[in-house]
């Protein structure tokens, strides 16, 4: 438990307001640099989602859920701009329910996926399983992500193809194109090189 209080920045004295005080202002923080482009954005998405987990967890721990007010939300609109590829804009509508509960992680869960952030979706299933162990729906989607995963894993060791998270960093970071492009040009200068010879 001590990590998470670390991964907040606060003493595991401090008190619910303190607490509730610094997951704030590090989630707007992280919130807002998970957009950037290449490792920052990247580094921004994992630390938001270990922030999520280790406030979960905390609160649970005092015996003071994230969701203990009774307020249910309509989380229709979110499902739409998902269905629709609207993530950011689904991300964005997320961010503004600041009650968290079981359903919100299971989106926040879907966000990810879409976005082939497969670890970090993992994560927030397993926040969303931990605070309604018994919804078929979470169960359903956790089963089928590690099944995925494994998949994944047994393609890249085999040589088969690329991990999705690798590829889409890689893509991400532009990898991909400057890999063609590095190809394009290492054969040109062998065909010149040839010609050069030939021509001599």
């Amino acid at each position: 438990m001590q990590e998470y209080y670390k991964i907040l920045g606060v003493s595991e004295y401090a008190s619910d307001a303190e607490i509730d005080e610094k997951y704030a202002k590090l989630k707007e923080k992280f919130s807002r640099e998970r957009f950037y482009e290449g490792e920052i954005g990247n580094e921004a998405a994992r630390n938001l989602t270990k922030l999520e987990t280790a406030y979960a967890e905390i609160k649970q721990n005092r015996g003071n859920k994230v969701n203990d007010s009774g307020t249910s939300y309509n989380f229709s609109d979110v499902e739409d701009l998902i269905k629709s590829g609207k993530l950011n804009d689904a991300q964005n509508r997320l961010d503004d329910i600041s009650d968290r509960n079981a359903e919100w992680h299971y989106l926040q869960s879907v966000i990810f996926y879409k976005k082939n952030w497969i670890n970090e979706s993992k994560k927030q299933l397993e926040i969303a399983l931990n605070m309604d162990p018994h919804n078929q729906k979470y169960s359903d989607a956790y089963s089928k992500l590690k099944q995925k995963i494994s998949f994944n894993e047994n393609q890249f060791r085999s040589g088969n193809a690329q991990n999705d998270n690798y590829a889409g960093e890689e893509r991400q970071m532009g990898g991909t194109g400057a890999n063609d492009c590095l190809s394009f040009c290492a054969t040109w200068c062998c065909m010149n090189m040839l010609c050069n010879m030939c021509c001599r």
